[in-house]
């Protein structure tokens, strides 16, 4: 009886220690810093069948957002343990253990009691892994955003700094050129090579004035204006371009939208800068929607193509001026960068999606009227 007791001691002791390997083995795993979540739950895997009482026969299954993680050799079977992650209150997948050779029944099947809380906590760890990493991946999207914001801020400021500077030698250069063609006589070379310095003075007073939009130095005159009147007068203007070049140019406006305190003039250059970029990145045919909707504090505008879309190196510069794809000659790269001025001087917010072969979508969130706000206006 006493060797019975001894060997059933013995038998418990060693299951016991298993799970803690198990265990531990998990927390080592789990706390490396720059393992990607899906080697983690590989490694947790490989860990669970030699915690089980019969290791020579258990595989394990981890099933995560749909992606499989498996044991080689791991088959479904009859006789099997399974327990789903949960992670904020949302089932996000499963964890299961198998036998594939039947054994006699014990606390639960063939499984002990112990080995049900055993991959109950194994469910728990995945959860907290789940948790973490999303975590860190917002964190450093956070840091991303922030360094981001800070580099733009530092570009703003010097463009702000730039553009002053320019703008009266600029000016002089300009004034003095139209002087110089009242005067009467002069030849005709002459006066076409003075017409050529007014365009050029003209185009890089109005490259300046993006340059102070950008840095929010030219601040926008506001009024009430209805973002579907804006988008319908903007879009007059591409009708005739988009059917010559065999693309479809959809609306999606809102009914009863309400109205917003905005520059319409800045309002409508957003929308052409927008309209054209998605116009420059469809070589051939394709679509471009264009859309409005409000929500009880806020309007939206989103333009969206379906061109070459952009990558994430790309993406990442898209705001930045003078950064462009195209040609010498046939940009400035100071479209989207004006965008982005005229949307953070109405206190709004913009986000890009762009995938290369996918297209892109340029979601717009600006402030709508408050009402106590229309009453003091009234």
């Amino acid at each position: 009886m006493d060797k019975r007791l001894s060997f059933s001691a013995k038998a418990a002791l060693i299951e016991r220690v298993k799970e803690l390997t198990c265990l531990y083995g998990m927390a080592q795993i789990s706390s490396q810093p720059d393992m990607a979540l899906e080697e983690i739950i590989q490694g947790i895997v490989e860990l669970l069948p030699p915690a089980w009482q019969y290791p020579e026969i258990a595989f394990a299954r981890i099933i995560l957002d749909g992606v499989s993680y498996t044991t080689q050799g791991f088959r479904d079977c009859s006789q099997k343990q399974t327990v789903e992650i949960v992670v904020g209150s949302i089932s996000r997948g499963v964890v299961e253990l198998v036998y594939v050779e039947d054994k006699p029944d014990l606390d639960e099947g063939p499984f002990l009691k112990e080995e049900r809380n055993l991959i109950n906590a194994v469910a728990k760890q995945v959860a907290l892994v789940i948790e973490r990493k999303q975590a860190e991946k917002e964190q450093l999207k956070l840091h991303n955003q922030l360094l981001h914001a800070d580099r733009l801020a530092t570009i703003g400021m010097l463009a702000a700094g730039v553009a002053h500077e320019l703008n009266e030698p600029l000016g002089n250069i300009l004034g003095f050129a139209q002087l110089a063609k009242k005067c009467p006589g002069i030849p005709d070379s002459v006066e076409h090579d003075i017409g050529k310095i007014e365009t050029a003075s003209l185009h890089a007073r109005e490259i300046i004035q993006k340059l102070l939009v950008f840095a929010r130095q030219a601040p926008p005159h506001k009024t009430f204006v209805n973002l579907n009147q804006i988008v319908q007068d903007g879009l007059y203007f591409f009708e005739a371009r988009c059917a010559k070049e065999g693309i479809e140019l959809i609306r999606l406006l809102s009914p009863d939208m309400p109205e917003i305190t905005a520059d319409p003039g800045q309002l409508n250059q957003l929308l052409v800068n927008l309209v054209v970029n998605s116009l420059q990145s469809m070589p051939g045919t394709g679509k471009i929607t264009v859309q409005t909707r409000f929500s009880e504090h806020n309007v939206y505008l989103i333009v969206e193509d379906t061109g070459t879309g952009m990558s994430k190196e790309v993406l990442d510069k898209i705001f930045v001026p003078f950064f462009t794809t195209k040609d010498v000659g046939h940009g400035t790269g100071l479209g989207l960068p004006v965008v982005y001025g005229i949307v953070t001087a109405h206190g709004g917010t913009i986000d890009v999606k762009s995938e290369p072969g996918c297209g892109t979508r340029f979601e717009i969130q600006l402030p709508a009227i408050e009402s106590e706000d229309m009453e003091k206006n009234i």
